[in-house]
């Protein structure tokens, strides 16, 4: 988490932490969190007025406190705008720190990981971060901490690097006052944000039992389910029990009609993946080659035998469920036909060694 200076940044941090939640109470709790700080900041006298576009040959106080960030519990400043405040391109001032490494352990100076950085561009959009000129930055950035900076002014030499580090070295301090005074405040936004993770973590958790649920009377429907008729203009509803039976298949789907069309094709796309299904149907089918091998691309197998044995119409689930179908797959709903479950395992085996 990082934490700026500017109102304006700490109001998108608490929105940050509601995101993704639509309660509206949520915004109540974090409205009131603000508009304490506001209050302690004037009863304090000391609320904070912040320039959009910052003075850098002045380095006032007010703005080098809002180029300072909280990161992995330090407060520390960006290379890029240590640079620009003390005149210096980025590159020489690492360069300098390169030069002198055992004059900044990490306490004092380190670089940002790709999340760190990312993080820092989105929840700031700070512009430090943004590509520079002449292709970009190309690095990761490092970032100083109020002993390293101190530790880089040792090491420069030019006219305004005394007074810069001076106003630096009080801004860090004004900084740590700051959070000092609303210790408390981030507490409770960070604790804010802990119980609305649990909170969408129990959702996710009470979804998926749901969906199970979901899943099993979906199955016990299936299990349970006989004979059922159908009227004209049942289409969904035809059309959804078959799908269904579809979707029992874990292993092999026959289904035998000698009316089908590439209707069949839509049917058998909802069918589980690497269930193999074989259609047999009649010699004069409509049902080209083409259309077989463009489903065979995306749902694979399926398989198209002709044949003269049949003529009802049946769907065989993995060798084991036996359905009988009234009427042909692509005239569901158009008349009143029945679908009904046979139970008889010796008709299914017969059934399966015509085919």
């Amino acid at each position: 988490m990082f934490y700026n200076i500017q109102y304006s940044n700490i109001i998108q941090m608490v929105i940050n932490v509601v995101k993704n939640n639509n309660k509206s109470s949520k915004y109540v709790i974090i409205s009131y969190i603000i508009r304490k700080v506001i209050v302690m900041e004037k009863e304090n006298d000391n609320v904070i007025l912040v320039n959009k576009k910052l003075d850098v040959v002045k380095s006032e106080t007010e703005n080098i406190k809002n180029l300072i960030y909280t990161i992995r519990g330090k407060q520390v400043m960006l290379d890029s705008d240590v640079a620009m405040l003390y005149h210096y391109e980025t590159k020489y001032i690492n360069l300098a720190v390169r030069r002198n490494k055992e004059r900044f352990p990490e306490n004092f100076c380190f670089q940002l990981t790709e999340t760190e950085t990312e993080n820092l561009r989105l929840q700031f959009a700070t512009s430090s971060l943004e590509k520079e000129n002449y292709g970009g930055r190309r690095t990761l950035p490092y970032v100083f901490t109020e002993q390293g900076i101190a530790m880089l002014s040792g090491l420069l030499r030019n006219r305004v690097a005394i007074q810069v580090s001076i106003s630096i070295m009080n801004a860090f301090v004004e900084m740590r006052k700051f959070i000092a005074r609303n210790g408390q405040v981030f507490e409770r936004l960070t604790n804010v944000e802990y119980k609305i993770f649990e909170q969408n973590k129990m959702l996710t958790e009470h979804e998926k039992k749901f969906e199970k649920v979901f899943d099993e009377l979906q199955k016990e429907k299936i299990a349970e389910f006989k004979q059922s008729i159908f009227f004209e203009g049942q289409i969904y509803d035809a059309y959804s029990l078959i799908i269904d039976i579809i979707k029992q298949a874990k292993h092999k789907i026959l289904i035998i009609d000698n009316y089908i069309d590439d209707s069949i094709l839509k049917i058998l796309s909802k069918k589980n993946k690497n269930v193999e299904a074989v259609v047999l149907t009649s010699l004069n089918c409509n049902l080209n080659r083409l259309d077989i091998n463009k489903f065979n691309k995306q749902y694979p197998v399926l398989k198209v035998a002709r044949t003269n044995k049949f003529h009802d119409r049946f769907i065989v689930i993995d060798n084991k469920k036996l359905y009988h179908v009234g009427a042909s797959l692509k005239d569901l709903g158009k008349k009143c036909f029945a679908i009904s479950k046979i139970e008889d395992m010796e008709y299914i085996e017969k059934i399966s060694k015509l085919s």
